[in-house]
């Protein structure tokens, strides 16, 4: 697992990626901006690297062998410090024992420094329609 952000803005997806289906924030933790600011589908807010790992981990410990899939990727902005992009996401897995699952859209915000791009903000929310 990465001790840094990623170093390019191609890497960062995968990478992000994998690190949330390994359900170990210390695979996660390199990729979050110390500001990082996440809202979940469900409106909930996790504002600063505190939270949102108290956040993640809650899901991590709440879903079961769960499957998270990033697809349908569209870049907003591409810039040296700063970048957008949109994104429609599904996850599946056990919650309480019982097969569960969801799906929608997100909003991601890239910051890069001398460690490499970084989750910045991340609005998770219903599909577009």
């Amino acid at each position: 697992m990465p001790t840094k952000g990623a170093l390019t803005l191609d890497e960062f997806i995968p990478l992000y990626e994998h690190s949330l289906a390994s359900q170990h924030w210390h695979a996660v933790d390199p990729l979050v901006h110390d500001d990082a600011c996440v809202t979940f589908s469900n409106g909930t807010v996790h504002v600063g690297k505190a939270a949102v790992q108290r956040a993640f981990e809650g899901n991590f410990a709440a879903i079961a062998d769960e499957e998270y899939r990033i697809s349908n990727i569209r870049w907003v902005h591409r810039g040296s410090e700063i970048a957008v992009y949109l994104f429609d996401f599904n996850w599946s897995g056990r919650v309480g024992g019982r097969p569960a699952s969801g799906s929608g859209g997100g909003t991601t915000v890239l910051h890069r420094n001398d460690d490499g791009w970084r989750l910045l903000v991340e609005h998770l929310g219903p599909a577009a329609a």
